[in-house]
């Protein structure tokens, strides 16, 4: 089954070394992370297979890596300084600060009309604090999502040397687009990409990397002729869709939502937002926009920009004339992507049913704290009919229900009752011994592409072949491992819950025959492959 819940994917990633909550030993930073050695991987593998897609393998695309700390003057004609922000308003009961305009969607059941609005209702009392009810509000008012910072040793505090971490990737692009355009010697319609950090001061960051305050950004920005961004728009839509399936993701999960007009961006003529089905439900997870000419004109001198040096435009030879390009926006997340991929490969299976003892101990344990639930006073009352009613149904339906048993142990509500400390003590015993978790990634993102085992670690004539195969296939470009660390069922169990799609196993017969055991993931299935094979046919298979 896959994830239950996205604690059960948080608790698997710094199991396994995907992600740790950053400065931890200092107690951590709020909606920080740091990607551990699997995970650096498995985000390294996104990005390179987006690239290799938008760019590498398109005749209409070149790449840029632009600065993240930009004049201010960019942020200030692309309209940032202005506009890019977020209305808040206080609490004056409980000193909660949300966001005004959620709470008015909430509230009232439609999108505010402006700030306006949203404080004429909170003058009216109409507006209630999500958190404790309190209707003694404060004004609305803009916050600003930019971080600020400063250039040059001192800080004069007149703001002179005042710059911005970039909130987004966009703009590097299009004022380089004369660089491009003059460099490359590109004729429309063409397309620049780019990956990189941006940086946001997001006020309601969270569910685990999907919005945080530092985080990275692959975005193209793609040039047309006015009157043929319609048809490019269809065609980027069409095959960002694709790149996904592509890469394993399961067609289910994926949908295409056309935003409403009241969604868009004031730039925008239109935009369409690839959702994916995450544990918290359907989220963005690109947005393709129909930007028009609004940003290169923005950044081109004219009466509203004097600081511009010059106009970012294009003469057309066929029409022998200038004008300013359309501009079509595929943008997407390198974090968000790379937690689609985690959420939608994992699976939790039984493989063998429990000792009957052993499932009555359990069910007996997991019904225990279905009780305590139902007796624990100051719970939210949502959060507890949900851990009651999962529990009950896990009870009722084990040892089936054991899978789902592990996602309610990695629930962060489920493990402030006293008594999940007995039930995690039973069944993560018993979940190891019965249960199977596998990362079903495409072998391109996988982090590690083969692991090669010894059948017996203290053998040194199976110990050097293995280490040797090892050694071959790491040279021949496929990312290997050794291990020796345990039995050989234990270790296809480790590697199959971090994602490797083969193994290979060295045994005696390997020694008479130079063939080895070769282990597939998904199947399972065991077969006999000639040494000198292995390579060649492992590359065939990523390809």
């Amino acid at each position: 089954m896959p994830a239950s819940s996205l604690e059960t994917i948080v608790s698997l990633c710094k199991r396994r070394g995907f992600v740790f909550p950053s400065s931890s030993v200092y107690g951590g930073l709020g909606s920080t992370w740091d990607y551990g050695p699997l995970g650096v991987e498995l985000k390294n593998n996104v990005k390179r297979a987006w690239w290799r897609r938008v760019v590498h393998e398109r005749d209409d695309m070149e790449g840029l890596d632009a600065a993240i700390l930009m004049n201010r003057l960019v942020w200030k004609y692309s309209g940032h300084e202005a506009t890019f922000s977020d209305p808040m308003m206080d609490c004056r009961a409980c000193k909660a600060r949300p966001r005004a305009d959620h709470v008015f969607v909430a509230q009232k059941g439609r999108d505010p009309k402006g700030m306006i609005e949203i404080n004429a209702a909170i003058a009216a009392k109409e507006l209630a604090c999500p958190k404790c009810g309190s209707k003694d509000l404060t004004e609305a008012r803009p916050f600003n999502l930019m971080f600020r910072t400063s250039v040059g040793p001192v800080d004069t505090g007149d703001e002179s040397g005042l710059v911005y971490l970039r909130p987004e990737t966009a703009q590097g692009i299009f004022v380089n687009f004369g660089n491009v355009l003059d460099t490359m010697r590109r004729k429309l319609p063409f397309g620049i990409a780019q990956v990189g950090k941006a940086f946001r001061n997001e006020i309601t960051p969270g569910n685990f990397t999907f919005r945080t305050r530092e985080f990275e950004q692959m975005e193209i920005e793609y040039f047309v002729r006015p009157g043929e961004d319609e048809a490019a728009h269809e065609m980027w839509i069409a095959e960002r869709k694709k790149w996904y399936l592509d890469l394993g993701m399961r067609a289910d999960n994926l949908r295409v939502r056309e935003q409403e007009k009241h969604e868009l961006a004031h730039y925008a003529k239109r935009c369409v937002d690839l959702e994916y089905l995450f544990p918290m439900g359907w989220s963005e997870l690109e947005g393709i926009a129909n930007r028009t000419d609004f940003d290169l004109k923005a950044h081109s001198r004219s009466p509203g920009n004097p600081d511009a040096v010059g106009e970012l435009h294009y003469f057309d030879q066929e029409q022998k004339k200038h004008y300013v390009p359309f501009v079509i926006e595929p943008s997407a997340g390198a974090d968000r992507a790379t937690l689609a991929f985690l959420c939608d490969a994992y699976e939790d299976s039984l493989v063998k049913e429990p000792p009957a003892e052993d499932t009555a101990k359990l069910r007996e344990l997991v019904e225990s704290f279905a009780r305590s639930v139902g007796r624990r006073e100051g719970m939210d009352a949502d959060v507890k009919q949900r851990l009651q009613a999962a529990a009950e149904a896990i009870a009722a339906e084990l040892p089936g229900s054991l899978p789902r048993l592990i996602g309610l142990m990695d629930d962060a509500d489920a493990n402030k009752i006293e008594v999940m400390k007995k039930v995690r003590g039973v069944g993560e015993k018993t979940a190891e011994e019965h249960t199977r978790t596998v990362l079903h990634l495409h072998p391109r993102l996988a982090p590690l592409v083969v692991a090669v085992f010894p059948l017996k670690r203290n053998e040194p004539r199976l110990v050097e072949m293995a280490r040797g195969i090892k050694r071959d296939l790491q040279r021949a470009g496929l990312r290997a491992v050794y291990d020796d660390t345990g039995a050989i069922g234990k270790l296809y169990r480790r590697q199959d819950e971090i994602g490797t799609p083969w193994c290979i196993t060295v045994d005696f017969q390997s020694l008479e025959d130079q063939t080895v055991t070769l282990r597939d993931r998904d199947s399972m299935q065991q077969e006999r492959a000639p040494l000198g094979e292995i390579g060649p046919t492992l590359l065939a298979r990523l390809r």
